[in-house]
């Protein structure tokens, strides 16, 4: 019979942590990423404003704020920039003053057609099958649903 004493607890290393495994994965993708927008003149969350445009154009700050998974603080300085480079309009929703529509112009949409083949060069780049990859991005998904379930104790 064994000791309840004696069962030891997993050691800890970096190795078998889920947040240094995600924390790296996403260094790498990210590195990927920002290599390649450099030629284009974009950061990689310019990018993702750019590929939420391409998918529904003319939405609210506040929509694509959920949709790209940011706070509006953080919407404004990097939609402001793409808009001082004529990427996008913000414009007053009819009806609704306090309200602002992005939309891409058409230098917009033609910097969106140069770089959309970016995500499928970094796909490339993680020599991951298609398999891998879907089931990655389905781990991660419901990694971030599970978003607000823990709460601290103590």
């Amino acid at each position: 019979m064994s000791d309840a004493n004696s069962i030891k607890a997993p050691v800890v290393t970096l190795d078998n942590q889920l947040c240094f495994a995600l924390y790296a994965a996403s260094n790498t993708v990210g590195h990927h990423y920002q290599t390649l927008l450099k030629s284009y003149g974009l950061t990689y969350s310019q990018y993702l404003v750019l590929m939420a445009l391409a998918e529904e154009d003319g939405i609210s700050i506040s929509a694509l704020a959920k949709r790209l998974e940011l706070s509006k603080a953080t919407m404004t300085p990097l939609l402001r920039r793409l808009e001082e480079r004529g990427v996008l309009l913000r414009q007053v929703r009819k009806g609704n003053e306090r309200q602002k529509l992005i939309s891409l112009t058409n230098a917009g949409r033609q910097l969106w057609e140069k770089s959309r083949d970016v995500s499928a060069e970094v796909f490339t780049l993680t020599k991951l099958s298609k398999v891998e990859a879907n089931e990655v991005i389905r781990i991660c998904k419901k990694i971030v649903h599970t978003q607000g379930t823990v709460s601290a104790s103590g």
